[in-house]
């Protein structure tokens, strides 16, 4: 075998790992996190949206998640009269201090930035398949210089929903997802330790490779108490 053969097999990252795969990586999240992931987060953040490459807005966003499932944004100031509410699989919409849409729309990224590890092992599982992951499917490969673990495509390339795990701290750096002929991706970075878990706080989405927004989390407060009644969307305005 050629030397720089050789060298490029040291270096590619292998397509499997002995022992691996997506259901025995989540369980290996599971083990780590459960019962040790903060059971709340706040945070402003930074929110810049794009269009065709360019900024065209910036806002100041006041986020508070309850885990599992429930997350509320301020728009503005923390006790806004305009924003959302997103509860288990529905969003609400506000403004005026008033409720202005409502949807069955699931922000997906609660559940995996933290929420699976609030719900049983079994549903966990139920939930990746109800989002469109073929748990089946697995490999490794490396992102951004880091070797990380892929959920749900046997290749990079592969057009199917996908989320990517960093290989030391089991959290996710980034996720591909194929919806009606459109590709989302977003992008975690800039992670920082909290306790016994982390926080991204850095976050980007892209639309069909297009940068739609870059958030900067500030002042994040992992496990803080919440007044649950600030996520019931019957109470905005009173």
């Amino acid at each position: 075998m050629k030397i720089a053969s050789m060298i490029l097999l040291f270096f590619l990252p292998i397509s499997s790992q002995k022992g691996m795969n997506s259901t025995a990586l989540l369980q290996k999240m599971y083990a780590r996190y459960h019962g040790k992931w903060h059971s709340s987060l706040s945070f402003n953040q930074t929110t810049e949206r794009y269009k065709n490459d360019s900024l065209v807005k910036s806002d100041t966003w006041y986020e508070r998640i309850a885990y599992p499932d429930m997350l509320r944004i301020d728009i503005g100031s923390k006790e806004s009269d305009r924003g959302l509410i997103f509860r288990k699989d529905s969003t609400y919409v506000f403004n005026n201090n008033k409720i202005t849409r409502a949807l069955k729309n699931e922000n997906e990224l609660i559940f995996f930035l933290g929420g699976l590890y609030f719900v049983p092992f079994d549903d966990v599982l139920t939930h990746f398949k109800a989002l469109h992951y073929d748990l089946s499917k697995f490999h490794t490969s490396t992102w951004k210089g880091k070797p990380v673990y892929v959920i749900g495509a046997d290749q990079d390339d592969e057009k199917v929903n996908q989320l990517w795990i960093d290989q030391d701290k089991l959290v996710p750096v980034r996720f591909l997802k194929y919806e009606d002929n459109s590709k989302e991706e977003g992008l975690f970075e800039d992670l920082i330790a909290l306790k016994n878990a982390w926080s991204e706080t850095k976050c980007e989405f892209y639309i069909n490779d297009k940068l739609l927004q870059v958030e900067r989390y500030h002042d994040v407060v992992p496990g803080g108490s919440l007044d649950k009644s600030i996520f019931d969307p019957v109470r905005i305005g009173k």
